[in-house]
């Protein structure tokens, strides 16, 4: 069955054509969606009953049932939602001075088997559709009874080996009829696919693109991001300084910092060296450990050290605000422990 949820109006338009509707209908249906985020045909009140029975009984509306929700001290949430398969995924919201952010899923589980992420351990099982992602932001904000005005999609899965449900959802998050967060408040996160990078770049959009890097070196990553030995350093920060040209944005690297592992004085410098030219912004996260696969969060004053060697060489550079470590904030921590998974 077709998801009206993933549908732009002209689509959306199509799709209700055998109804043989007028064409206010369509969008009033696309406002509710879209803009209200309805969760069902029977919450449409503006429709007549028969339309009403009509869409539930012919059409699917993709949502999200809330399972599970933990709140942190510092006002992160983390959802843990089932999907109409009974498939779970996560999102988790925070809360920052210019409002809420959104970090929302692409997949259920993840391909790419990242050493320290919990999602990647779990494996594979689908993509999610557009409208499954846009069902994410309106079960959260109809949970905080506010608006959510910024996104990242970075939440379980890797958004690029989802390229055109990803994209999509972009457009529609973005559509002034719909949610209309503005392109340049949305992220779009990868661990380094190349080829869908230079692809993102011809696309025209005004979203944020972030590299989860987490090392310096073809060596480290290889340990830790099974992806580089596809992609290495070199070709990726390549592609993304072809983006940044295209884009005429800067590239944001995530960096998350692991005890022992990727923190030394001597990872950044050897950082610095590899970024030194790029129209680029790091981002260093304190990472959310989970306990599970044997990574720890960096001292602080291995954080601060780092991030004074990167500024000194001219680099940009912010510290993530640590939130969520009392909620299993890390990627499909929530997730890895409801379905009780072992390895």
């Amino acid at each position: 069955m077709i998801d009206l949820r993933s549908l732009f109006p002209d689509e959306l338009q199509a799709a209700l054509a055998p109804l043989h509707l007028p064409a206010y209908r369509s969008k009033q249906i696309f406002d509710w969606l879209q803009r209200r985020g309805a969760q069902s045909a029977g919450e449409m009140t503006n429709l007549p009953k028969e339309l009403r029975e009509r869409l539930t009984a012919e059409f699917f509306i993709s949502s999200c049932e809330i399972v599970r929700k933990q709140v942190s001290a510092g006002g992160a949430r983390k959802y843990l939602f089932q999907l109409h398969d009974g498939q779970a995924i996560e999102s988790v919201v925070m809360r920052y001075s210019y409002g809420y952010s959104v970090c929302v899923s692409t997949q259920a589980g993840c391909k790419m088997a990242c050493a320290f992420c919990a999602s990647g351990q779990q494996g594979f099982t689908r993509d999610l559709t557009s409208g499954e992602m846009l069902a994410q932001i309106h079960a959260a904000q109809k949970d905080l009874g506010e608006p959510i005005s910024h996104v990242v999609l970075m939440g379980m899965g890797e958004p690029l080996d989802n390229y055109e449900n990803s994209v999509k959802f972009l457009r529609l998050a973005s559509h002034p009829e719909g949610l209309h967060i503005g392109q340049r408040k949305i992220s779009i996160s990868t661990c380094g696919l190349v080829p869908q990078i230079g692809r993102l770049a011809g696309e025209r959009l005004g979203v944020t693109l972030s590299v989860s890097l987490h090392a310096p070196n073809d060596a480290l990553r290889n340990q830790l991001m099974p992806v580089n030995k596809a992609y290495p350093i070199g070709a990726l920060l390549a592609a993304c300084g072809r983006y940044a040209k295209a884009a005429g944005r800067r590239v944001s690297f995530e960096y998350a910092l692991f005890r022992d592992v990727n923190d030394s004085p001597a990872h950044a410098r050897e950082l610095a060296s590899k970024l030194k030219g790029l129209l680029c912004h790091v981002n260093l996260i304190p990472a959310n450990p989970v306990p599970e696969l044997g990574f720890a969060r960096s001292k602080p004053e291995q954080i601060r050290a780092f991030q004074e060697i990167l500024e000194q060489s001219g680099l940009a550079v912010t510290v993530r605000r640590s939130l969520g470590g009392d909620i299993d904030a890390a990627c499909g921590q929530l997730r890895y422990q409801t379905l009780d998974v072992r390895y």
